[in-house]
């Protein structure tokens, strides 16, 4: 069920993956985090009926570790013979004939890099005491990266661009988030939901945010929401529970420019005000009641327009 709620509206990506590993492609997916590129990977894999490497990229990824090695402990009795190499995922990828998945690639050392270039160039690795590797039909490699994130990352170089096609994802829309959301997250009031992504789509594109957050920030915040409300005895669309929500939620997720000079805590506040409206008060007169309702929320205002 997971799998199919991430690959929500990412029918054409879906499409452009399939023709490019038919056509003996080897492929980047571009785009920033939560955006469901590992998951629509594993589901082509799955259709496929292939293996399914994951590697996680990042500075500690040796070529040793991702090709393979040889057991310490059996060299000194049997030497380095086949039957006591371990091999590491590009190996296994390559002797089954199946997809190499790569996550933060330009978070790779680029001596790990090579070692893909080569296999990408020729079809086959050359391990040292091991020997020839040759790729089954079926490997292909693809590769994951945030554009976005230049901390801790290189600049992929011209010669892997070059052996690799590219797949651009964005973010999905409003109705999609939102469809995620509710495969993923408890049941909620109805349009509370949909307030709760469009708060998070507004983290994208404020002015003071370097990064804002992707659809997992909405998952948690409406489960967050959730028991935060039944640990208070408060109804899931009380007010206050919600901005205190969205505060565990998304405050981690997101990143203020230096220049702003604000904290996390108020821009969100800021932006839960313009989704949700303004806290109502006790002697507020929208509130015809003034007293909380019968789940012990307080009653809040309609959403007012963003300004």
């Amino acid at each position: 069920m997971a799998d199919t709620v991430a690959t929500v509206g990412r029918g054409r990506e879906t499409e452009l993956l399939q023709a490019a590993l038919d056509g003996g492609t080897h492929v980047v997916l571009e785009g920033p985090p939560g955006t469901g590129k590992s998951t629509l990977l594993r589901g082509v894999a799955h259709s496929r009926s292939i293996g399914f490497h994951f590697v996680e990229g990042n500075a500690e990824l040796t070529p040793a570790r991702l090709v393979g090695h040889f057991d310490p402990a059996r060299v000194l009795a049997d030497g380095y013979v086949e039957e006591i190499f371990v091999d590491g995922p590009l190996v296994s990828a390559l002797r089954e004939g199946g997809l190499l998945y790569i996550e933060e690639l330009n978070r790779v050392p680029e001596e790990t890099l090579n070692v893909l270039i080569t296999v990408m160039s020729e079809g086959e690795l050359h391990v040292p005491r091991l020997g020839r590797i040759a790729a089954e039909p079926g490997f292909r490699m693809v590769a994951a990266m945030n554009p976005y994130d230049a901390v801790g990352t290189a600049r992929i170089s011209a010669a892997l661009h070059d052996r690799t096609c590219r797949i651009a994802m964005g973010y999905q829309s409003a109705a999609d988030e939102t469809q995620i959301v509710a495969g993923r997250a408890p049941v909620t009031p109805e349009g509370w939901r949909e307030k709760a992504v469009e708060l998070v789509r507004r983290t994208r594109e404020h002015k003071d945010l370097r990064t804002g957050s992707s659809v997992r920030g909405a998952i948690d915040l409406a489960r967050v929401t959730v028991s935060l409300a039944a640990a208070r005895d408060r109804a899931v669309d009380d007010w206050r529970v919600g901005l205190d929500a969205a505060g565990v939620a998304l405050s981690g997720r997101i990143k203020v420019i230096e220049s702003a000079r604000r904290t996390p805590e108020e821009i969100i506040r800021e932006l839960y005000e313009a989704v949700f409206g303004r806290e109502p008060s006790d002697s507020d007169p929208s509130d015809s009641s003034g007293d909380d309702d019968a789940s012990g929320g307080a009653r809040a205002r309609p959403a007012r327009a963003a300004g």
